[in-house]
């Protein structure tokens, strides 16, 4: 990994990539010279906080000066002491906080000298609301004396002058509020320690071994360089375990046996030394966005199971870790400690959860971003390390460089969470999900597309069958398939509050399907036609037929139906600029309605002003190339002659020189877009015998040539569009030119680079996320063997994308299995789907629609099995885990769970019949199963021996108890031998539910008749029994039983 210098808040030049240390750099020893600016307050102690933190004021200072003199609910607090929170506006400039704010055991003092104190409301001698984190030396738990502590809580508000808020017992959390501030909290609790030693006992841990420390997988310690820079050390505990909280699972074995403060859960690798902190000493971090899952003590979410312990005095340089270490895995001694002024109970660890992203915290389109602020440090100073951008799930995006929406000045201690909007197309004018839209826009063309007729072709996915499908459809279905399209698109036009930005969009999406048709559609006549126009139809020699032309007609009827969809596409255009002439000329008009082709129109002008023989040649314009060329020659002989062109209206010329086929000169001084531009070229210039692909070459000859407007895209070309970014201005087409240069040069070679352009969302949109039409004009173009799809994987993925921010998991996967098999990555849609499948199992699996579809399309069932069985593992239901990695196949990872977690659980409660439908599906597959004999394998063989030790007894069966004997023994050595392998890795229920086993078999060894065995047999019956793994009461028992026995046979062998 290439290492990148960053700058930390004080001007040092740290590199990233390389692993932190505990130096610091001098200039870090006092927060205010970090900042360099006295209208800042002053921290230096790391065991306090402030909200908003010091970093954040300084950015807010220097981007908005004077905001200091009035923060608003400005706290500040002392992980494991409590908090105040100022209400309204607070000005800090220049306040001290080490020196104004102490917080002490059950107390807290702001402005100790009543000679410094300013007058009430001002400074911090102000209303506020403090918590303080109650701190009783009783043995007692909490929640057992509530009431009289309470009461004496209360009586020591009415006493101060404060008001009573809440008290929580179990946290130890006291509320109340204070119009101005002294010394207020307990004085008379637990008064015989002194101050010294009430500090020690709620300190964090501050000092351990220097190996441990450097490892940078430790907690933040008050050497360290973070903390010397004044970084805040309760939040870089949420944000470690934020990022580190995926454990091991021998940190997980491990976590059972240690021994903690009450107040602090940690997790120690005994492999490593390493110690990794889960949960934060106190305040959690309060950033929008973040809910952290793991109890704190000190906070409203703490476990019920932290209780106050009693304390030991012992000095900070004590708080070492130390190592109590058993014999054997099986001790019950063995473990970890730490030792320190607050030792609790031992806990269980529980895994971190991480943080949730609010949804109303993100503001979509076409990144949306959300600025979390004052919720973790340098990510680089952090972590030790360099911090990259990050992606997370639906286009959530990770950095701590300056938003997309606010490129203004952003500090590295500032973590962004921004989000693409990849549903753009489904919201409404409000910004909001509009369902119809999401309907429209997706479902409905994608239950369209599933209706069409579809060919399989069925690949080798690893050990499974994977189906691919195509759309199959040739050129004489296209008016059926796009007509269905436009008519989807035309309901999304009468949707309420649709955009009007997407509803320009949308008329171009229309007609990019009506092109479709017309430049690739081969059929009857008429349906490709499709036209009113009688001057049209008269082109093509085929008026009145409902016949198929033959071979010779049929680029006259291509022709005309493309003349007639650029006379259609330009109506709008034409009409705005009618709309927009401030002079009254109709020959103007006229010119702007040829523009268009709207000949009729043009001719009922003309003669309207009297000018009829203008409308006897506007009524030929585009006809016999006779009528062009008379024209031509009759301008060319006015210029010959000498004729003083001043003396007719320029407008008039321009009319006379569009109809003689000049188009360059009669455009001069017009503002013409590029399809207007186009018809021009094919209605007065060319001959109309021009096939399309000569027209659209003659056209971009011209375009090379710099002769004709720039095809642009529709949302630059309608100008700007109302909500719409800023338009990307590179040399990208409109994707209707694309298509007609796809339909020209079909056959050429090269056409790779154009079919991606052309397939590309800024041809038709300026949302470049937005894929959920082009995909599905690409699988028609497709079918009809127009394009060619084998290297257009972005396209596909990208609406995979779009989809899955959707919640549609189903037509995501439907769009997968429509991929093309590329031998060069032979396992790509296997991969895909299955991280789908993953990623997204809370929607699919709670949609039986969703479920149902998934097996239609042939999903093999143990890839969704798969993704349940993680899913389930990772919420801790072990049981349908289980069941589920059964389903998939996976028999290691159904061993480890069923022995750690539901083995137990089920013979406990004596559901052993569903204990052998699990290990009798297992058992076939035991080869592939690590240490099957000494896991599931035992409960087998338990079920047989006890089966075979319950059968009648036969009497002449003189060996019986010896055999029995040798039966357990063998078993018993294997249950030894079984909690010597799985060790920690099994639950204290586990070991309880191999006492079990003995015990039974056991009391069936005790009861085997063995009148003819000699007592050397007995003996051993008992030594087996001892050697089984057993309580020690058991053991006692049987060993007592074991003495009568030993005493009975010396004092018969006694007897003469």
């Amino acid at each position: 990994m290439a290492s990148a210098a960053s700058l930390s808040p004080c001007g040092v030049s740290h590199i990233e990539g390389t692993k932190s240390n505990n130096s610091y750099s001098p200039c870090c020893s006092d927060r205010f010279s970090v900042h360099g600016d006295a209208c800042l307050p002053i921290l230096n102690s790391t065991d306090y906080y402030t909200l908003p933190s010091l970093d954040e004021l300084y950015n807010m200072e220097h981007c908005h000066p004077g905001y200091c003199s009035q923060v608003p609910d400005f706290e500040i607090g002392r992980g494991g002491y409590g908090c105040i929170r100022f209400t309204g506006l607070t000005d800090l400039r220049g306040v001290n906080l080490d020196e104004t704010v102490k917080f002490n055991r059950n107390s807290v003092t702001v402005y100790k000298d009543e000679a410094n104190k300013p007058p009430l409301g001002h400074g911090l001698n102000k209303p506020a609301e403090v918590t303080l984190m109650v701190h009783p030396q009783s043995q007692t738990p909490p929640g057992l004396e509530c009431p009289d502590l309470e009461s004496k809580l209360k009586a020591c508000n009415e006493e101060q002058g404060t008001r009573f808020i809440s008290f929580d017992p179990l946290t130890g959390e006291w509320r109340f509020t204070v119009d101005h501030f002294s010394r207020f909290g307990l004085d008379d609790l637990d008064e015989e320690e002194d101050e010294d030693m009430e500090d020690s006992r709620t300190r964090p841990i501050s000092i351990v071994d220097d190996s441990i420390s450097n490892s940078g997988y430790g907690p933040e310690l008050s050497h360290s360089l973070p903390a010397n820079l004044r970084l805040d050390p309760v939040k870089m505990q949420e944000t470690r375990m934020l990022m580190l909280s995926d454990l091991n699972e021998e940190e997980e074995f491990m976590s059972s046996l240690i021994h903690l403060p009450s107040n602090r859960k940690y997790n120690l690798n005994t492999g490593t030394g390493r110690k990794k902190t889960l949960d934060s000493p106190s305040h959690s971090v309060k950033g929008k966005g973040l809910a952290f899952g793991s109890p704190v003590h000190g906070s409203p979410r703490q476990s019920k199971e932290n209780i106050f312990s009693p304390s030991t005095s012992k000095s900070p340089t004590q708080l070492l870790l130390e190592y109590n270490v058993g014999n054997s895995d099986l001790s019950p001694h063995s473990g970890i400690l730490l030792t320190g002024q607050n030792k609790g109970p031992p806990v269980r660890l529980s895994k971190a959860v991480g943080f949730k992203l609010e949804e109303e915290h993100l503001h979509d389109t076409p990144v949306s971003s959300n600025m979390l602020t004052n919720c973790v440090v340098d990510a680089a100073l952090f972590m030790g390390q360099s911090f990259r951008v990050g992606w997370g799930p639906n286009g959530l995006l990770v950095h701590s460089g300056s938003p997309v929406r606010d490129p203004g000045c952003s500090l590295s201690s500032v973590i962004h969470l921004e989000r693409v909007a990849l549903d753009r197309s489904a919201r409404d004018k409000n910004e909001k999900i509009n369902k119809e839209l999401v309907d429209l826009c997706f479902s409905s063309p994608m239950e369209f597309h599933k209706s069409l007729t579809h060919e399989s072709e069925e690949i080798d996915s690893g050990s499974h069958k994977l189906t691919l499908f195509k759309v199959v459809a040739d050129q004489s279905m296209l008016h059926f398939i796009c007509r269905n399209y436009v008519e989807i698109l035309e309901k999304q036009h009468g949707v309420t509050d649709f955009p009007n930005s997407s509803r320009t969009l949308l008329v171009h999406t229309i007609s990019v399907w009506e092109l479709i048709r017309v430049l690739f559609f081969e059929g009857d006549a008429n349906a490709q036609l499709d036209l009113t126009d009688d001057d049209m139809v008269l082109d093509t020699g085929i008026r009145g037929g409902t016949h198929e032309p033959d071979e010779e007609a049929l680029p006259f009827a291509h022709r005309a139906g493309f003349s007639y969809w650029l006379q259609e596409s330009v109506v709008i255009r034409v009409d705005e600029d009618i709309n927009c002439l401030t002079d009254n000329s109709y020959l103007e008009q006229i010119l702007v309605l040829l523009t268009g082709r709207q000949l009729d129109q043009a001719v009922e002008l003309a003669v309207s002003h009297g000018d009829v023989r203008l409308g006897i040649l506007i009524s030929q314009a585009g006809g016999s190339m006779i009528n062009r060329s008379d024209m031509s020659q009759q301008l060319e002989l006015w210029r010959i002659n000498g004729l003083d062109f001043s003396l007719i209206e320029q407008n008039r010329l321009k009319i006379y020189e569009l109809l003689s086929g000049n188009v360059h000169t009669a455009l001069q001084g017009q503002s013409v877009d590029w399809k207007r531009y186009l018809g021009l070229i094919l209605w007065y210039q060319l001959a109309p015998d021009t096939t399309i692909p000569a027209v659209i070459n003659t056209y971009q000859q011209l375009l090379n040539e710099g002769k004709v407007p720039y095809p642009v895209p529709v949302y630059i070309d309608e100008g700007p569009l109302d909500d719409a970014p800023e338009p990307v201005t590179d040399d990208r087409f409109d994707m209707l030119y694309y298509l007609m240069l796809l339909h020209a040069n079909n056959e050429e070679e090269g056409l790779n680079n154009l079919v991606k352009a052309m397939l590309s969302a800024l041809s038709s949109s300026y949302d470049p996320l937005d894929h959920h039409m082009i995909w599905h004009q690409r699988s028609v173009l497709q079918a009809i063997g127009a394009v060619d799809s084998a290297d257009l994987h972005l396209l596909d993925m990208s609406f995979v994308y779009q989809l899955l921010g959707l919640g549609m998991c189903h037509w995501a996967i439907y769009v997968v299995m429509h991929m093309p098999y590329v031998a060069s990555a032979p396992y790509l849609h296997e991969k895909v789907i299955r991280e789908v499948l993953l990623q997204h199992v809370e929607l699919w699996s709670r949609d039986e629609v969703q479920k149902m579809f998934l097996d239609d399309l042939g999903v093999p069932s143990e890839w969704m099995s798969e993704a349940l069985a993680i899913y389930y593992e990772y919420n801790g239901d072990n049981q349908k885990a289980l069941e589920n990695y059964i389903g998939c196949a996976n028999w290691g990872r159904a061993h480890i769970i069923f022995m750690k977690s539901v083995a137990h659980s089920l013979f406990l409660n004596a559901k052993h019949s569903e204990i052998w439908r699990i290990t009798s599906s297992m058992e076939a597959f035991k080869d592939e199963i690590s240490d099957w004999d000494l896991g599931a394998g035992i409960y087998i063989d338990f079920y047989d021996l006890r089966s075979s030790m319950k059968e009648e007894v036969i009497m002449n069966d003189m060996d019986l108890l010896e055999k029995r004997k040798d039966a357990c023994k063998s078993f018993f050595e294997r249950l030894n031998d079984s909690l010597v392998v799985w060790g920690a890795r099994i639950p204290v229920a586990a070991r309880v539910t191999y006492s079990k086993m003995v015990e039974e078999l056991n009391s069936l060894l005790v009861s085997t008749p063995g009148g003819n065995s000699t007592p050397d047999i007995h003996m051993s019956c008992f030594n087996t029994m001892l050697e089984a793994p057993l309580p020690e009461d058991q053991r006692s028992t049987h060993l007592q039983e074991a003495i009568s026995i030993f005493t009975y046979v010396l004092s018969d062998d006694s007897v003469p």
